[in-house]
């Protein structure tokens, strides 16, 4: 009888648990859903408008005023995605403010022509979101990072109909090698919430129509080279963001010279090569894995652009430009190795993104989305190899790597730094 009642007593803490998550989780994800939503909509007439005028790329130089102005005005200079990460590694709180933004400050991004994506902003809007609507609902601090996580994935599912990876990809891109398994239903209640009314409004999710070799040795092979390439230029591009980020805060000390200056160089750069590196470039990337068709040097002249446009105080996200790099490389690389163009696009797209965030579950869940699960063993493949040759680079600073990447081994280091792990 007793162990009966002990029984019944955890069946019902459970339930508690979860009808507390689940209306949290249904609440943050129809406030995602929303705003995301209304997010998209702004960044894509913005980025139609740059196109009907080409003119406006002209104004890059004082866009790049605007948005260090705003973010002053908002008094959030110098916060962003790696803010967020924080708040669910130590508890450092979110500004409330960042969420209007990053909002603005990305959309004058898309409009003058940087060259940004925009799951940065939604990583901080739907991170700010959860976090503040815990806060108003008065949860703990523990309650509070679980709350945040639940934003982030709500916000990235809005914008790229892909709810089992965004909610994989919040709990996955915190602390890799450990995983916050208790928060994945309440992350996953979220994403499809927050898909739902996106979809509902009138957002289609993003699709790319693959052709998909049948299953061979010779193709793993292939695809496996392929990654290893992916992976290690996922590392070029992380330590190509830092770097200028690094080089133009010693070279500018004013940050409205600097985004002036930088503003002007996007300006000369899209003079000269032309209009495919500005904004998010979902066009190219489209082209790349559908049609099979890349320019050869587009992925490095979208790395320049992604770093310059970031670096002086323009704003956007990684992810979508790393899509880009990904995709073009692998459209040009992959046939040198008898792939075909379009699934070497693809498959050159998540390894670049893999490596990159540090994901391989996310990122293996996020290429079934995308690109449907005929191909689910290769990409796992290519996933797996690009996490490795990746090396302990990272978009995000923030990110905290607590396993060795090549044996159980605690380490506990930030994403571009020294690893130890690699001496052992």
């Amino acid at each position: 009888m007793k162990k009966s009642s002990e029984y019944i007593s955890h069946l019902l803490l459970y339930a508690r648990a979860m009808a507390k998550w689940g209306a949290v989780s249904i609440v943050v994800g129809l406030l995602c859903g929303l705003l995301g939503s209304a997010f998209h909509f702004g960044v894509s007439r913005v980025t139609l408008i740059r196109e009907m005028h080409p003119l406006i790329i002209y104004s890059l130089p004082a866009a790049g005023l605007l948005a260090v102005a705003v973010y002053r005005l908002f008094h959030t200079e110098g916060q962003g995605t790696n803010n967020i990460l924080q708040e669910i590694q130590d508890g450092k709180g979110i500004s409330l403010s960042l969420i209007p933004a990053i909002f603005l400050t990305t959309v004058l991004t898309h409009l003058a022509g940087g060259s940004a994506g925009r799951e940065g902003a939604a990583l901080q809007m739907g991170g700010g979101i959860g976090y503040n609507t815990g806060k108003l609902l008065k949860l703990d601090d523990r309650d509070l990072r679980t709350a945040t996580m639940i934003g982030m994935a709500a916000f990235f599912s809005a914008l790229f109909g892909t709810p089992l990876g965004a909610a994989v990809f919040s709990l996955e891109v915190i602390s890799v090698g450990l995983i916050y398994h208790a928060a994945f239903v309440p992350c996953f209640i979220a994403a499809l919430t927050a898909y739902g009314v996106s979809f509902l409004l009138g957002i289609s999710p993003e699709r790319f129509a693959v052709v998909v070799p049948p299953l061979n040795l010779l193709m793993l092979i292939r695809t496996a080279i392929l990654a290893v390439f992916g992976g290690t230029l996922s590392a070029v591009f992380c330590w190509t963001l830092h770097f200028t980020e690094h080089k133009l805060d010693k070279l500018f000390k004013n940050p409205w010279l600097k985004a002036f200056a930088g503003g002007a160089v996007i300006l000369i750069l899209t003079l000269l090569l032309g209009g495919d590196y500005n904004g998010a470039g979902m066009g190219i990337i489209k082209r790349a894995v559908e049609e099979g068709k890349a320019v050869p040097a587009a992925f490095l002249w979208k790395m320049i652009f992604t770093a310059i446009t970031l670096a002086v105080g323009f704003k956007g996200g990684e992810v979508v430009p790393s899509f880009f790099i990904g995709a073009t490389f692998g459209c040009v690389f992959g046939p040198l190795l008898g792939m075909p163009a379009g699934f070497s696009a693809a498959v050159g797209l998540i390894t670049v993104f893999c490596g990159a965030v540090n994901c391989p579950l996310a990122s293996i869940f996020l290429a079934v989305e995308l690109f449907g699960a005929e191909g689910m063993l290769y990409y796992a493949l290519a996933c797996g190899l690009s996490y490795v040759f990746s090396g302990y680079s990272g978009l995000y600073s923030s990110q905290r790597i607590l396993y060795d990447k090549l044996k159980a081994q605690f380490i506990d280091v930030r994403t571009n730094a020294y690893h130890e792990g690699g001496k052992k």
